[in-house]
Parts: structure tokens; C-alpha cells; sequence
């Protein structure tokens, strides 16, 4: 009988502010036993905000343009941020949005959860959508420089078509919620 697939041993190389790297010796599905690389993370809540009714004609969401040092420059996101030890998803979310965005939501909605590179790392990232948003003041960390964005979905989703809109976790949370929540 062969054993079922998994780790056998796991051996951490490297533990870091955001992320940690193991080396496991695994056995694959066949019985064979390997070593891979592993990229841990804690995982993450990104949000899309609507500033008008997402169901309305052409709604408005909140995006942030981002520098990202390992991108080489700025990226168009929804706010987004690491989850806290013990922390639940969506207060993640809560979290990250008022400290990105200055904003707070009325409603928050949870949209999906994604496996963001599974060849690699187990990193999982949990997307909402909020609306009924309330401005306040923004709460960035030092090493965020952030400066939040209006725009008409429409727009959002023309700049993913055109590859101007090219992070992963947004492209993936603006399609989501404009192919099941927008619609009325």
C-alpha cells in the first residue's frame, strides 16, 4: 500500500517580517518522496470599496496606486494587507481599508478566497467586497506610499483589458466582483 502524499519533514531556512521559507522533504502522490521549497505566509484580505452602488449603472470604486519596490515601480491595487496572528479574515479587511484608504464600510461582503501561487508558496488571500463607505483618515505604515484613486468600474476594467491594471489579487477581485455582484 502506498503512503499518502504529504510532508515528511520540514526544515525552516529562513523566517522573516513578511514571509518564512521551509525546505520539505515531501512524498508525492506516486510514493516517490522529493524536496521542495516552500514560501510561507500568513496569508492576506484585499477589498474592493465601492464609492457608489455597486448594482447602480457604472459604479465607482476606491483603488490605490502603490509603489511596489520588487515590481519597480507603482501599481494600481485594492487595498489589501497581511493578516495579523489570530486575526479573522474579514477583520483583515476592516483593518487594511481604513488604514490604506482612511475609509470604513458599512458592508463588507466576502467574495472568494484564492491560492495566489501554489507551485511555490501557501499563501491564501481572502477578497471582499464593502460598500456604504464613511471617508476618515488614513492610517499608512511607514514603508506604504499610497495614494487612493476614484475610479468608474468601467474604467478599472478597461486598464486589466489594456494590462495597466496587472496585480493579480486586483485584476482577480475587480472580475469577480463585476461578473457576480454588480449585476442586479
Amino acid at each position: 500500500m502506498t503512503e499518502l502524499p504529504g510532508t515528511i519533514k520540514s526544515d525552516r531556512i529562513y523566517s522573516g517580517r513578511v514571509i518564512s521559507l521551509d525546505e520539505d522533504t515531501v512524498r508525492f502522490p506516486d510514493g516517490s518522496t522529493g524536496t521542495l521549497a516552500v514560501v510561507r505566509h500568513p496569508g492576506a484580505s484585499a477589498i474592493v470599496p465601492f464609492l457608489s452602488d455597486p448594482r447602480g449603472e457604472n459604479p465607482t470604486v476606491l483603488l490605490i496606486r502603490q509603489y511596489r519596490h520588487a515590481t519597480g515601480g507603482y501599481l494600481f491595487e485594492v487595498p489589501a494587507g497581511r493578516l495579523d496572528a489570530g486575526e479573522k479574515p474579514e477583520d483583515c479587511a476592516r483593518r487594511e481599508l481604513l488604514e490604506e484608504t482612511g475609509c470604513t464600510a458599512g458592508q463588507f461582503e466576502h467574495l472568494t478566497t484564492v491560492v495566489t501561487t501554489p507551485g511555490f508558496s501557501d499563501e491564501r488571500i481572502h477578497l471582499f467586497m464593502a460598500t456604504e463607505l464613511r471617508q476618515g483618515e488614513a492610517k499608512k505604515e511607514a514603508d506604504e506610499f499610497i495614494e487612493p484613486l476614484p475610479m468608474l468600474l468601467s474604467e478599472a476594467l478597461s486598464k486589466i483589458e489594456k494590462g495597466e491594471i496587472s496585480d493579480a489579487k486586483t485584476v482577480l477581485a475587480l472580475l469577480f466582483a463585476a461578473g457576480f455582484r454588480t449585476k442586479g
